[in-house]
């Protein structure tokens, strides 16, 4: 089903600005005004990956959200998944992740089981770590798994680099990030069409507790809220003002 069969927008702005808009694939619910302790955290935030039954639909349902369409990235052979990219400023970016069709499968299985999705929603987020190779006994207990090196190559031919933990050894909740470090490869950021700006961040679990406590083991100061459904939601201001709340 094509993207614009799936989305209803509707949209009524604010006197605070505010952009609310209606996901029929429940990807994204209406914003409602609350307080937000988020903003240490947001700086943390190296990236959010937005998952969708395919790179296209995805890729048309964020262009509607955001007002712009986000460029292809590449592909991840070794999770069997392709990308596409839009940069928040900042050192930050939204990436568009679907399963790659022409993919062999992958050893460890499909990264996030995106294969199996039926409807788009934000499925993790990578936290920015420098010197991660040398941080990693810091880390027990978060169950963020080893780290490993990581490659893709984009459209242009560069080859992108870096050090990531297991993204298999994450929680499906999505609640604990991945951590990366870029070493000096460039930030896919700096080559990817500029669409807003990340203004909040939120996490729900049924287990907020232990969450939260495993966020302050890999030093996120953030009380996740309690929620019978895990999920993210993160607020983006989109390039004419208007702040989008996508989950």
């Amino acid at each position: 089903m094509k993207a614009k069969d799936r989305l209803t927008l509707t949209a009524k702005k604010l006197l605070s600005g505010l952009f609310l808009v209606g996901f029929t694939a429940s990807s994204l619910t209406v914003a409602e005004e609350q307080s937000d302790n988020s903003a240490p955290v947001v700086k943390q935030v190296d990236h959010i990956l937005y998952a969708a039954p395919d790179l296209e639909t995805g890729m048309d349902e964020i262009e509607q959200l955001l007002g712009v369409r986000p460029a292809i990235g590449g592909k991840h052979p070794q999770y069997g998944t392709h990308n596409a990219l839009l940069s928040l400023g900042n050192g930050q970016y939204f990436e568009v992740i679907a399963a790659d069709p022409e993919a062999s499968p992958p050893i460890r299985g499909m990264l996030f089981d995106i294969d199996s999705l039926d409807s788009s929603r934000l499925i993790a987020w990578v936290m920015q770590v420098d010197d991660l190779a040398n941080q990693e006994a810091k880390y027990d207990g978060a169950g963020i798994g080893a780290v490993s090196s990581g490659v893709r190559e984009q459209p242009d031919g560069t080859v992108l680099h870096w050090a990531l933990s297991d993204p298999y050894a994450l929680s499906p909740s999505g609640a604990i990030p991945a951590l990366i470090d870029w070493g000096n490869t460039p930030h896919p950021s700096t080559g990817a069409p500029l669409a807003g700006e990340l203004v909040s961040f939120a996490i729900y679990h049924p287990n907020p507790n232990e969450m939260t406590e495993k966020l302050a083991i890999l030093g996120v100061d953030l009380e996740v809220k309690e929620s019978a459904q895990p999920r993210l939601v993160v607020r983006i201001k989109r390039l004419d003002g208007q702040v989008v709340e996508i989950e």
